[in-house]
């Protein structure tokens, strides 16, 4: 288990709902798969990066909705910049994706 949080540090984290409307595997990388997440207006599209490739193909998550940390330091991945974290659980076969109810508002914040 890692060290206790507070409040406040969990109040550092802005979680949001967003649907992924792109997804490939970059030629540069057998493990990374790049998402083009839409977050609705507010925050609008980003773009990001996960090593998921061994578990999960780009074409079975375009469509889906996706809890992000959307206030991570961007990233540096290949050419371009990871700008936020999926969330996902860590199973007995791999990542875990959580794919929210498909009539999830974009942007809705997670607690």
């Amino acid at each position: 288990m890692k060290d206790l949080i507070n409040y406040s540090d969990f109040e550092k984290l802005d979680i949001r709902a967003g649907r992924v409307v792109a997804a490939s595997a970059p030629e540069w990388s057998e493990k990374l798969i790049r998402y083009e997440i839409d977050f609705g207006e507010e925050l609008g599209k980003r773009v990001l990066f996960s090593g998921i490739r061994k578990w999960y193909s780009p074409e079975e998550i375009v469509g889906k909705i996706l809890p992000v940390i959307v206030n991570m330091e961007p990233k540096k991945m290949g050419e371009e910049v990871s700008q936020g974290m999926v969330i996902m659980a860590d199973g007995d076969e791999g990542p875990k994706l959580f794919f929210l109810d498909d009539d999830t508002v974009l942007g809705t914040v997670i607690r």
